[in-house]
C-alpha cells in the first residue's frame, strides 16, 4: 500500500510594517539595528540624528517585519524640523503596528505626552515600548502613569501591551518580536529574503558621513550641517564618491575643516572604513565643504538630500 498521509503544511508565513515611534534620542535606531541585527540607522548620542524615514526588513521563517525608523518628533526650528515632524507623522499613519519607544531612564516628556495622546486614537495596533532598561534610573512608574492621566483626561481606555527592553544589549527584545509577529497578517514577504533595507546607498552614505562628523563635533554642529552625495561611481571593487558637506555661515567652514584639515580627515577616514564595512566593498571619499546660507530652507537642497520628494537611488 501506498502511504497517502500528506507530509504536514507549514504554518502561512506573517507579515507587517512597523512604525517605530518617539520622541528624539529615545532609542528607537538602535532598536532597528538590534531587530534586524545590522547597522542601518544612524546611531548617535546627539539628539535628531536620524533625518530620513529608513526601511529595514526583519526576516526569519515566521515571516516578514518591515520596520519604518521614522526621524525623532521634537520641537520644531525652522523648516528642516518641521519638516522632519510632518515626516514622522506621515510614516506613523501608513503602517499596520505602531511602536512607541521611550527613554524609561529618564522622566516623561511633552513629546512622550503627544506621542501617547496620538497613539490613543490610532487606527493600528500599538506596544508601548519603555527603552534603556539597563539604566539604573527607572521612570516606568511616571510613564505609566502619564498613560492613565492622558486616558482619563480624553475619557477613552485603551489597553495596550508595555514592554520593558534595552535595545543596546537586546534584552527584552525577542518578546517584542514574538509580540509583532502574533498581530501580523499572513502574507507573502514583500522582500527578498536576503533584503535587509530598500533605503538608497547614496543616502546611507551620506548618513554615514554625518555619522562620523556627529561623533567628531557632537554638539558643536551637528543640526547645521547637511551633507549630499553628489557621485557615485562604481569600479571593479571600488566605490568612488564625492560628497558636499553644506554649512550656514562661514565660521562654521573652519570648524567643519578643522586645524590644518584634521577633523575632515578624521571624518573621511571614518566615514570610509564605516561605507566599506556596510557594504562589503572599498569606498573611497572625496569631500567638499560649502556654505550655503540657509540651506535648511532650500527645497531643492532637501530634496537633493532624501528629505523631501522621491529618494535618490
Amino acid at each position: 500500500m501506498h502511504d497517502t498521509r500528506q507530509p504536514p503544511r507549514e504554518p502561512p508565513t506573517r507579515t507587517a510594517v512597523v512604525g517605530i515611534v518617539g520622541r528624539t534620542n529615545s532609542g528607537k535606531s538602535t532598536l532597528v539595528n538590534t531587530l534586524v541585527g545590522e547597522k542601518v540607522s544612524i546611531v548617535s548620542p546627539v539628539a535628531q540624528t536620524t533625518r530620513n524615514t529608513i526601511r529595514a526588513v526583519l526576516d526569519e521563517p515566521r515571516g516578514q517585519l518591515v520596520l519604518v525608523d521614522t526621524p525623532g518628533l521634537h520641537k520644531a526650528e525652522g523648516p528642516l524640523g518641521t519638516l522632519l515632524n510632518r515626516m514622522a507623522r506621515h510614516a506613523a499613519a501608513n503602517v499596520d503596528v505602531l511602536l512607541l519607544v521611550m527613554d524609561g531612564s529618564q522622566a516623561p516628556r511633552l513629546e512622550d505626552d503627544g506621542w501617547m495622546r496620538r497613539l490613543l486614537f490610532a487606527d493600528q495596533p500599538c506596544l508601548f515600548i519603555l527603552n534603556k532598561a539597563d539604566r539604573e534610573d527607572s521612570h516606568e512608574a511616571a510613564f505609566r502613569q502619564l498613560w492613565e492621566t492622558i486616558q482619563e483626561d480624553k475619557q477613552r481606555q485603551r489597553d495596550i501591551p508595555w514592554f520593558s527592553i534595552s535595545a543596546a544589549t537586546g534584552d527584552g527584545v525577542p518578546a517584542v518580536v514574538d509580540a509583532l509577529f502574533a498581530g501580523a497578517q499572513p502574507g507573502e514577504r514583500p522582500y527578498d529574503r536576503e533584503m535587509l533595507s530598500d533605503y538608497p546607498r547614496r543616502l546611507v552614505i551620506a548618513d554615514i558621513i554625518r555619522e562620523s562628523y556627529l561623533r567628531h563635533l557632537r554638539d558643536e554642529l551637528p543640526h547645521e550641517l547637511g551633507i549630499r552625495v553628489d557621485e557615485l561611481r562604481e569600479h571593479p571593487g571600488e566605490w568612488r564618491v564625492e560628497a558636499t558637506v553644506f554649512v550656514n555661515r562661514p565660521s562654521q567652514k573652519p570648524i567643519v575643516i578643522g586645524p590644518k584639515g584634521r577633523t575632515i580627515h578624521q571624518v573621511r577616514e571614518a566615514a570610509e572604513q564605516e561605507a566599506s564595512r556596510q557594504f562589503d566593498i572599498k569606498v573611497t571619499l572625496s569631500l567638499w565643504v560649502k556654505i550655503e546660507k540657509n540651506w535648511m530652507t532650500n527645497f531643492w537642497l532637501l530634496k537633493q538630500m532624501g528629505y523631501a520628494g522621491g529618494h535618490q537611488g
